[in-house]
C-alpha cells in the first residue's frame, strides 16, 4: 500500500487575506487558486521545499465552520512547520510581523518556537536535530 497525506483543510475567513498571509509572511507558494462557484474556491498553498503536504484554504461557509476559524484544535498547536534553518526563518518571520507566542527553546529533539497565523491557529516552527 502506498498512501500519503496531501492536503490539510484550514478554515479561513477570507481567501485573499489568507493567501496574502501565507505567501507574503510565511513565504509559502500559491499552488492553485481555482473558482468552483460564486463563493467557493479551491486554494492550495505550500511551504517551499520538497514536502508534499499542502494547505487547502477553505472559507468558512456557515456559522459552525466560521466558529472554528483560528481554533481548529482547541488551543493546541495545530501545524508543524519543519525548517532546515530555524534562526533564518525565525528572524524573517519576526521581521514580517509574525507573532510568536512561545520563544525559541532548545529541546532534546531540536529547536522550536510557537507562532500564530493570522487567525490565531498555533504553529510550531521546528528544526529537528540532525541524527
Amino acid at each position: 500500500m502506498n498512501q500519503q497525506l496531501v492536503h490539510i483543510a484550514l478554515v479561513v475567513t477570507d481567501y485573499d487575506e489568507a493567501i496574502q498571509f501565507y505567501t507574503e509572511k510565511l513565504n509559502f507558494e500559491l499552488i492553485e487558486d481555482t473558482p468552483q462557484s460564486e463563493t467557493k474556491r479551491w486554494v492550495l498553498v505550500s511551504p517551499r521545499g520538497t514536502g508534499n503536504c499542502k494547505l487547502l484554504l477553505a472559507k468558512g461557509a456557515n456559522e459552525e465552520q466560521q466558529s472554528r476559524i483560528g481554533n481548529q484544535t482547541g488551543g493546541r498547536v495545530f501545524l508543524f512547520l519543519q525548517t532546515d534553518n530555524f534562526q533564518r526563518d525565525f528572524d524573517e518571520y519576526k521581521s514580517k510581523g509574525v507573532e510568536f507566542v512561545r520563544p525559541p527553546s532548545h529541546e532534546e529533539y531540536g529547536t522550536v518556537a510557537v507562532f500564530k497565523d493570522l487567525y490565531g491557529n498555533l504553529w510550531d516552527l521546528i528544526e529537528f536535530k540532525k541524527s
